[in-house]
């Protein structure tokens, strides 16, 4: 009998936060209008940046980048420390900050971080192509995440954890280290301002921005760092809501709404939108 060729293919099933058909539309509905939020909110900001020339400065070019990648999510960890260092200099070298943060730079920058993000996606996609997977998978989870890839591999995955925490390391754990260093520095700067409600004001602002990036750091590298130590799909779950969703749909409201310059520009925008409708 001579031996046929067989080909397995791997099913994979996203089962989601809850199988209760009751839950699902409320699920539905509350991801829908994150999601919603999130896009709107950020293309307000990439907006009224690109069209108020009193904000083509280097912190709203990297805001504008940084609202940009929450919309494509490819990744936010290195645009984080962008627009950390950008504050860094802003505040402790204020003299110096245009020289500094030049456009050559800027550019630079966004764009070393955009090949980081998109090298490390390529290759954990192509340490994954190595695996080989069983038949219909199921995957407790609201997207394909990578630790829970790798958990249901039927090969050997040494190596793609050794890669995987590697990532988690220097891509996530390195700017949030930086990240801190940058606002150590701000709050030493902050500290020897003389006006207390200029204190105040800056404070509050440092602490926003602050509270978001520990959230988007602490929870995914808890996610990715954690994994080996426990496998509780549904925590992970949850958990990863916070930097796919959460941050992003947060972000508009952290980095905009609150800056004077910023409520001008929408003020402006939408106020050019209604006498260009009007006129129409």
């Amino acid at each position: 009998m001579e031996p046929s060729n067989e080909t397995k293919f791997s099913k994979f099933l996203l089962l989601g936060f809850s199988e209760e058909p009751g839950m699902q539309p409320l699920i539905f509905g509350l991801f829908l209008s994150m999601y919603l939020i999130t896009v709107f909110g950020n293309l307000l900001i990439i907006l009224a940046i690109s069209t108020d020339p009193n904000l083509h400065t280097p912190m709203y070019f990297f805001l504008a980048n940084l609202s940009f990648v929450d919309i494509c999510f490819t990744s936010t960890t290195v645009p984080k420390i962008v627009m950390a260092y950008d504050r860094f200099v802003a505040i402790c070298h204020p003299l110096h900050y245009t020289i500094i943060m030049n456009p050559r730079l800027c550019g630079l920058l966004v764009v070393v971080s955009l090949i980081t993000c998109v090298l490390n996606s390529l290759l954990q996609s192509l340490m994954m192509l190595r695996l080989s997977f069983c038949t219909h998978l199921h995957i407790p989870h609201f997207f394909c995440e990578l630790n829970q890839m790798l958990q249901l591999a039927c090969s050997d995955t040494f190596l793609n954890n050794v890669v995987m925490y590697l990532a988690a390391v220097l891509l996530a754990g390195g700017p949030f280290i930086g990240i801190l260093y940058s606002y150590s520095k701000i709050v030493s700067s902050i500290c020897r301002i003389s006006s207390a409600q200029g204190k105040c004001k800056a404070f509050s602002t440092c602490a926003s921005h602050l509270s978001v990036v520990s959230l988007f750091y602490c929870t995914m590298l808890g996610v990715y760092l954690s994994s080996a130590a426990t496998h509780s799909s549904r925590s992970s779950a949850t958990a990863s809501v916070m930097y796919t969703v959460v941050t992003p749909m947060l972000n508009p409201f952290i980095y905009s709404l609150r800056n004077k310059d910023m409520k001008r520009a929408l003020k402006a925008f939408f106020g050019k939108e209604t006498l260009t409708g009007q006129s129409a």
